[in-house]
């Protein structure tokens, strides 16, 4: 008797094991949920493009256009099917949607880029009016400024550059003719006082050109330089030998937008720099009341 329980057993658990080892292999995979990601809405909000993953309030690189086919099949499954919607940010704040249309890991110059529309009821993006998307759901409440500078504002950025241009020795004739990519008012800290973010260009000559992208901020009712980079460019220092190429924004650092995202309650400012081969981002956070780049990353396209 003891023989047959013992054979009973034996089988009972023999089944019960089978039937666990079944289940486990019809138990669908577990999905991991995407990371937050931070992209730029490009070309009049109808391209999307992978600036970085937020990973403990820091940006870290994400999947690059240039990385193995692999990796690209799977960041494109993650990100981009089609329907997926993101917060559009502009002026810092969430102001519409961004839905992916579709992609392709095998198209010759966008691996990693997206074919989306853009609804918003406040942001017109077009040209070099660009914005943010993002999946992170823990931002800041942000009032959303961005705007044109008043009159008076304009005014006093443009004596700040002007005198920023003569300091690295741009000729006082040169700077009669002072032109801009753009000049927007952001507020990154809900204070109610607008930073500045420029892009400003002088032409010296036909083989001279003479950048300058700022932020500014105003302190005791003045503004000031918190960042400011000056770079001279001559056509051979261009893929094309053009400097013409820079009148659609190659070459010239602009404003994407603000977006708070390490928990210090002060945006973080996002820029893209256009190259002939891939874009460049560069993110600033304000430490000790100067901005600093705490990113830099770029995404390659393909070759020129």
């Amino acid at each position: 008797m003891k023989k047959i329980n013992a054979s009973i057993l034996l089988v009972i658990f023999i089944a019960s094991l089978v039937s666990q080892i079944a289940a486990q292999r019809k138990r669908p995979p577990v999905k991991e949920k995407p990371k937050p990601i931070v992209f730029a809405v490009l070309n009049d909000g109808q391209t999307l493009e992978p600036i970085g993953v937020i990973s403990k309030s820091e940006l870290t690189a994400t999947a690059n256009g240039g990385d193995e086919p692999k990796v690209l099949t799977t960041f494109v499954n993650t990100y981009y099917k089609p329907q997926t919607t993101y917060n559009l940010i502009f002026g810092g704040a969430m102001n519409g949607k961004v839905t992916v249309k579709s992609s392709s890991p095998n198209s010759d110059c966008g691996k990693n880029l997206a074919t989306v529309t853009t609804q918003s009821a406040k942001a017109k993006l077009k040209g070099m009016v660009m914005g943010l998307a993002t999946n992170e759901t823990k931002l800041i409440p942000a009032k959303g400024v961005r705007r044109l500078p008043t009159a008076a504002e304009r005014s006093e950025i443009e004596s700040l550059v002007r005198a920023e241009f003569a300091k690295q020795k741009v000729s006082a004739n040169s700077l009669k003719k002072l032109q801009y990519y753009n000049l927007t008012a952001l507020d990154v800290d809900d204070d109610g006082e607008a930073e500045m973010v420029g892009s400003f260009w002088v032409e010296s000559s036909a083989k001279e050109r003479n950048l300058l992208f700022f932020i500014a901020d105003k302190e005791s009712g003045k503004y000031q330089f918190g960042y400011s980079e000056y770079k001279k460019i001559t056509p051979d220092e261009m893929m094309s030998g053009d400097l013409k190429d820079l009148d659609t924004g190659i070459g010239s650092e602009l404003l994407l937008d603000a977006l708070e995202y390490n928990g210090d309650t002060t945006a973080e400012i996002f820029t893209i720099n256009k190259a002939f081969e891939g874009n460049n981002f560069t993110v600033y956070s304000r430490r000790d009341g100067k901005w600093t780049k705490v990113f830099e990353g770029y995404n390659y396209h393909c070759a020129y």
